[in-house]
């Protein structure tokens, strides 16, 4: 018997809490975790060794990063801790001591480095377990995936401690990127999702240079990356883009079916005061002018933004004003937080906190004035024909995202006659009715389409050089 296979092979349980850069930054340890030929185990109880990826952004992330590292030491008791609650080593280890190592964010070697040392490496390379597609370990589903284009933010939120926990910006190399893109879309997956703390900023730190793909040049900027994505024919959306003014550039690509006509906007507020009290780019009236700008282009754009309720200082006034700018900018999607004092926020220092109930208050009455503006949005696609994206396919009924539906935040929509489907299908399909947050597709006809297969790596790279040749 090959003494190989009958060597007992390290294996590693792991935790991803947290946002999706956080769960980008799950799938690069896997990743390597994978490729130095250790395994995954699926339970606490088939682990050598367990690693947690915290979140560390609010109180209520801590608590949970927390909880998780407790129950990993009560099942396992061999823990390792990363991500952002990692940044504070001190709150994890008075927590739990036992913890075998801690480290921050996006710290891929030091992760490492901690396995290596409670849990060495196989010493002889197998050539089965090194084998790693080109995608590497992904924890999405197969037709979409994260791709996260940089680290890091330079913006100085008062709400806000992503900086001392991630750092300041950090933008990948555009060639990089846009090799890890292409090995997505060759592997099957339909769907990019962009991702960074400011998609906006993307390769200011770079002073925008000039980088390469194919063998040809390509600027390390948002609106260069959008369009070199939108030739590898998967759709593309973004998320967590500031609302500058450059953002103007991509919306012609949206409209020219290039990328998704999708932006994520987090807007926050639209009180003057209360945005300079944030120490948040533009303002209410600046922001409802840029909208009416998108919209004129892309009639079809969704927008989907984030708002904080309660916000210290924050009066019935002003909050009455974010409702009548909501009313006013008709946005698609739009998610609302109670403000949460995070433990080394500037704004906990800030005069006038909201008292609790009051903070909750507001957030509970944005969301009811949302809920009818979204319903009324949702209405315009009634009797149209909209390509979507098939995730989950029942005995009844399929499950499936339009352009302007991402995954796990946005709404659905529902296609009765599952028959003959598969998750990463894109259909034809006509929208029958809406509610506030979903959308009910017709039963099937002659007019539902199925497209082929995912295109190859030369049919990609031949749409890539067209594309960048007509620039």
């Amino acid at each position: 018997m090959n003494r190989r296979l009958s060597k007992k092979v390290p294996r590693v349980g792991f935790v991803s809490l947290g946002c999706p850069k956080a769960l980008v930054d799950s799938e690069r340890v896997l990743t390597r975790l994978r490729i130095e030929g250790y395994a995954t185990a699926a339970s606490y109880r088939d682990a050598d060794l367990v690693v947690v990826n915290t979140c560390g952004f609010i109180g209520s992330a801590v608590e949970e990063s927390l909880q998780a590292i407790g129950e990993a030491l009560a099942e396992n008791g061999r823990v390792i801790v990363t991500g952002c609650l990692g940044a504070k080593a001190e709150v994890v280890r008075k927590a739990h001591p036992r913890v075998l190592a801690v480290t921050g964010p996006h710290a891929l070697d030091e992760v490492m480095e901690a396995v290596h040392a409670h849990l060495p490496q196989p010493l002889e390379d197998d050539p089965f377990t090194n084998l790693v597609p080109p995608q590497g370990v992904k924890l999405t589903p197969r037709h979409y995936a994260y791709l996260k284009i940089s680290e890091g933010c330079n913006h100085r939120c008062t709400f806000c401690i992503i900086p001392s926990l991630r750092g300041d910006l950090e933008s990948r190399p555009i060639g990089e990127v846009m090799r890890e893109a292409e090995n997505l879309a060759a592997a099957g997956v339909r769907e990019l999702l962009v991702i960074s703390q400011d998609t906006g900023a993307y390769g200011a730190d770079l002073r925008y240079r000039t980088g390469f793909w194919g063998g040809r040049p390509l600027r390390t900027r948002m609106t260069d990356l959008a369009r070199a994505l939108g030739s590898l024919g998967v759709w593309v959306r973004l998320h967590y883009v500031y609302p500058y003014p450059h953002v103007d550039e991509v919306i012609p690509l949206m409209a020219e079916g290039r990328i998704l006509p999708y932006l994520d906007v987090p807007f926050q507020h639209s009180s003057r005061r209360i945005l300079r009290l944030m120490k948040r780019p533009a303002s209410g009236e600046d922001n409802l002018a840029r909208i009416r700008a998108w919209r004129a282009v892309c009639p079809d754009i969704t927008l989907r933004s984030t708002f904080i309720a309660g916000f210290p200082g924050e009066t019935e006034g002003e909050f009455r004003e974010l409702l009548d700018f909501l009313e006013e900018a008709e946005l698609d999607r739009v998610g609302c937080f109670a403000y949460s004092p995070v433990e080394g926020a500037a704004a906990n220092h800030l005069p006038g906190p909201v008292p609790a109930e009051v903070r909750e208050e507001r957030r509970g009455r944005l969301m009811q004035a949302q809920e009818r503006i979204s319903a009324r949005r949702l209405r315009r696609w009634v009797g149209r024909t909209v390509r979507v994206l098939v995730d989950e396919v029942g005995e009844e009924q399929a499950l499936a995202r339009s352009g302007a539906d991402a995954p796990e935040i946005d709404g659905r929509v529902y296609l009765p006659g599952a028959a003959g489907l598969k998750p990463g299908d894109w259909v034809e399909v006509r929208i029958a009715r809406a509610s506030a947050h979903d959308l009910w597709a017709a039963p099937p006809g002659r007019s539902r389409t199925h497209p082929g297969a995912a295109r190859g790596a030369a049919a990609l790279a031949a749409r890539r050089g067209a594309a960048l040749a007509s620039k």
